[in-house]
């Protein structure tokens, strides 16, 4: 398979292995296939970087992939609720049973910016995966703030990094970036392992 590649990204989906609108009713050894099939059947060619989304929890799909492919690391992202917290912390729990390292934790739609007078606003709460990442004596790397730049351009297929390089939003990517390639280069320098070429 050929990945699609924009802005000098590449992406595999499994939402491009189905057709659009069927549902995905996946466990155990279809789940693993699909996982095979899009980080050894897919032509990535050179890679700096292969970044896996999962979703949130603890279940096939991640244990699956942390079997199969040695990680470098895992990134925890959630919101600042309760709620949300809790599957983060237990995916560090999981992650850290089958010795991946965690990278830190990212704190998305940290607030809601108001466009006209810039005054934040904590919909989820406030600081809810600063205060989890000491509690597990984990980095934090920073917030992300739920901007309708990010929604319009990820529907229009332009990300807003592209669409407005020097915004806060796009600056804040940029540095979480940067602290996650300093994580996995400093990981590499510790848990000089086998390197696997996909």
């Amino acid at each position: 398979m050929i990945p699609i590649e924009n802005y000098g990204v590449k992406c595999m989906s499994i939402g491009s292995l189905v057709a659009e609108g069927d549902a995905l009713v996946w466990r155990g050894p279809m789940v693993m296939k699909a996982l095979e099939q899009m980080t050894r059947g897919v032509h990535w060619g050179t890679l700096d970087i292969l970044v896996v989304d999962m979703p949130p929890g603890t279940g096939d799909a991640q244990i699956s992939i942390s079997q199969r492919l040695q990680l470098s690391g895992a990134l925890i992202v959630s919101t600042p609720q309760d709620v949300a917290l809790m599957d983060a912390r237990r995916g560090v729990k999981m992650f850290a049973q089958v010795n991946v390292p965690i990278l830190g934790i990212l704190e998305n739609m940290s607030y809601f910016k108001c466009p006209k007078c810039t005054e934040p606003y904590y919909i989820f709460g406030k600081g809810g995966a600063q205060r989890t990442a000491d509690e597990m004596d984990m980095e934090f790397l920073g917030e992300v703030p739920l901007e309708t730049g990010i929604r319009s351009g990820s529907d229009e297929g332009v990300p807003v990094v592209i669409s407005d390089p020097d915004s806060f939003v796009s600056r804040a990517y940029a540095d979480v970036a940067q602290k996650i390639v300093r994580k996995l280069e400093l990981t590499r320098r510790q848990n000089s392992g086998p390197e696997i070429n996909l």
